[in-house]
């Protein structure tokens, strides 16, 4: 599932980043936080449950340094496999400092399958990319790219930008960053839509969250891929995601939380 997952950056994520600033203070989560997701399609104008998804973070090694290893899992039900089958998996490694080290994305999405990788590096102080793109049997193509921006899979962004300072946005500030993918590295942007309390599906628990929006440019104009709601706390933790796929719309919500490093002080009572 493209796109689950989401955050933003201020000043630290312009267009003038070094190597020495694409690191980040980590104060949002901790090795072993596991969340759980139900997902829902929109058929026909009916919101419909088929499928989970999971996403957690832990403590490893690449490259024979400490790391830390983030998972996002999405598979539709039996009953949903009759209509859409999704089977995604992404894979994101960064350093404890959480600069991006490797991405892998392993899609299979209505009998297509996709595979996408990129290797960070970072040369004299800039950012290398090695890319790598897969569909079905075709050849695989190979690029790179280098830049002095920083660059972030959508994982490692979400990680990153879940411990920054939400207290300094100011609504309707946008927020660019080098996004890289396996056939191509572009600029993307945040854009913060404020407060709002947020009660969740079947559920009588309501959280306190700040809204944003992940948008892209198509044909020259906006186009939003998901917006998404996290939890005003230091956990900065995704409760609820609207995504807007090619195939239509769907949401996520999250269902249970294991191994948060703070309190959920979002929870409204």
């Amino acid at each position: 599932m493209k796109k689950v997952c989401i955050l933003l950056a201020l000043g630290c994520l312009s267009l003038q980043m070094s190597f020495a600033q694409c690191g980040s203070k980590n104060t949002a989560f901790k090795s072993g936080e596991t969340l759980q997701y139900d997902l829902f399609f929109n058929w026909k104008f009916v919101w419909v449950s088929v499928g989970s998804a999971t996403w957690n973070v832990t403590q490893t090694q690449y490259g024979g340094k400490q790391a830390y290893r983030t998972t996002l899992t999405t598979t539709t039900s039996k009953k949903a496999d009759k209509y859409f089958i999704m089977r995604d998996k992404l894979t994101s490694y960064v350093d404890l400092n959480l600069t991006p080290l490797f991405y892998q994305k392993d899609a299979n999405e209505g009998g297509t399958f996709r595979q996408e990788k990129v290797w960070y590096s970072y040369p004299s102080g800039q950012c290398a990319l090695k890319m790598y793109y897969r569909r079905n049997q075709n050849a695989p193509s190979q690029k790179t790219y280098q830049s002095k921006t920083c660059a972030f899979d959508m994982l490692s962004m979400l990680l990153r930008a879940r411990s920054f300072d939400a207290s300094t946005f100011k609504k309707g500030q946008q927020i660019p960053f080098l996004m890289a993918e396996g056939k191509r590295a572009q600029m993307r942007y945040f854009v913060y839509l404020g407060k709002k309390n947020f009660k969740m599906e079947g559920s009588n628990t309501t959280y306190r969250c700040l809204v944003f929006s992940y948008k892209e440019k198509e044909g020259g104009k906006d186009k939003e891929i998901v917006r998404f709601y996290v939890t005003d706390d230091a956990n900065h933790l995704p409760v609820r995601l609207d995504l807007n796929l090619k195939f239509g719309t769907a949401k996520a919500y999250l269902r249970s939380v294991k191994g948060e490093r703070n309190p959920q002080t979002s929870i409204v009572k």
